[in-house]
């Protein structure tokens, strides 16, 4: 096993910068706020030896970065995937710093994982890399330090296993340290579905911006059929839009007239991939995915999938950031200059670290609220957080992207400013 030091080499974390310096740019921030914010409070590498089922012990390497903690605690999500590493951890710990500031949350940016495939692990040697994980860095997270929560290769068991450990180590139990639990060990109604509801409320609020119906004649594509990417697709359905296209690594299926989507729910549940799915669609590669002439197109799999190579072939009015840093900036720059809308992810997939705030917070009151009413609240604060972005980019006279930045680091950036630099 051989770590990867390197904090700037992805070009997620180079994406992220750039957006940082042309917020700072535009509104004219604190340059002494923003150089802090170019580098993470604090980056963790840890070792994660497990012991395999044929009794031999394998070691992963494991890392948790904490970005900025100005306005509470860490908060961001574990991913276990084999393209884990440092820097790509410590990006999307400063995405979530600016996410949690863009829709008002009392929370920092943090983000963990271990570079594994957990496909090829077993159920018992998947827990005992969670739990070794969650020993690992347990010094160094807590409810009111750093809340972690699940993200590509996680889930509410694994949660359920992390919350675990650390509540056996303390010697009580500490369900407030993670989020993302499943309900009877103190999750959140709502938390599952919470990432792709609040992309389908970005998309009715865009759409309601541009003046666009999103009626049966709306044509919807997918680049994902996972956690953000399912929810969101049924919650589009249902105000009557059309999903023509979704896909996984293996490819994308198609049809025009809409796919049926509790078919390809119960067999993508299967573990099985859609290149083998035989209905009513036809079978398209990913980058035909891209290119569809659709109304909206929503990237809700992995970073960096729309580039300055395929940029110019997108056809759609709207294109929701379901991922973190699906477009490159060059991608950006292309599309702004079609005029397509882009819904920032900062904003768009922010529903998922709102409902975990509102699991976090029910947990420590030991209160727990009904589904109305997170879903109520939860369409609140996205609301609120989106207009407030459209008012910054009317009044800057900017893009979307570079609008939501402004409204995140202006907030960040205050606080900063009133709590100082000790010493």
């Amino acid at each position: 096993m051989s770590f990867h030091y390197d904090i700037t080499g992805s070009p997620l974390y180079q994406n992220a910068l750039s957006q940082l310096e042309k917020a700072a740019g535009t509104n004219h921030v604190d340059p002494n706020c923003i150089e802090r914010l170019k580098s993470p409070k604090r980056a963790i590498q840890v070792s994660v030896p497990i012991r395999l089922d044929d009794g031999t012990v394998k070691t992963f390497e494991g890392y948790r970065v904490q970005h900025n903690m100005t306005l509470g605690p860490g908060k961001g999500g574990i991913r276990f995937h084999p393209q884990v590493d440092l820097s790509e951890t410590a990006a999307l710990a400063m995405l979530m710093t600016f996410k949690c500031s863009l829709v008002g949350l009392p929370l920092g940016g943090a983000k963990g994982g271990v570079r594994v495939d957990p496909n090829l692990l077993s159920r018992q040697e998947l827990q005992g890399l969670t739990r070794r994980y969650a020993t690992e860095i347990g010094p160094f997270v807590g409810p009111d330090i750093d809340i972690p929560a699940p993200d590509i290769g996680s889930d509410g068991q694994s949660m359920a296993w992390f919350m675990d450990t650390y509540s056996q180590i303390k010697g009580y139990s500490i369900p407030g340290v993670v989020t993302g639990k499943p309900i009877v060990v103190g999750g959140s109604l709502g938390r599952r579905d919470s990432t792709g509801k609040g992309v389908a409320f970005c998309i009715q609020f865009a759409s309601k911006y541009l003046n666009i119906d999103l009626g049966e004649n709306t044509k919807v594509a997918i680049h994902g059929f996972g956690k953000v990417a399912i929810p969101a697709a049924f919650d589009l359905e249902k105000i009557g839009a059309k999903i023509v296209a979704v896909s996984d690594v293996s490819g994308a299926v198609y049809n025009e007239n809409g796919l049926d989507l509790k078919k390809l729910t119960k067999f993508a549940s299967q573990r099985r991939l859609l290149s083998e799915f035989e209905g009513d669609c036809d079978l398209i590669s990913n980058e035909e995915l891209l290119s569809l002439d659709v109304d909206v197109l929503i990237p809700a799999a992995i970073d960096g999938v729309i580039t300055e190579k395929n940029a110019g072939n997108v056809k759609a009015k709207i294109i929701a950031e379901g991922a973190n840093g699906p477009c490159t900036k060059e991608a950006v720059s292309i599309l702004q200059d079609k005029g397509i809308f882009i819904i920032p992810d900062i904003l768009c997939n922010a529903g998922g670290v709102i409902v975990s705030y509102f699991e976090w917070v029910q947990g420590l009151q030991h209160f727990f609220w009904d589904l109305e009413q997170i879903n109520n609240k939860l369409h609140e604060i996205l609301k609120l957080a989106f207009d407030e972005v459209v008012a910054n980019k009317d009044r800057l006279e900017t893009d979307m992207k570079t609008a939501a930045m402004v409204t995140s680091v202006n907030r960040l950036s205050k606080a900063m400013r009133l709590r100082g630099m000790w010493p």
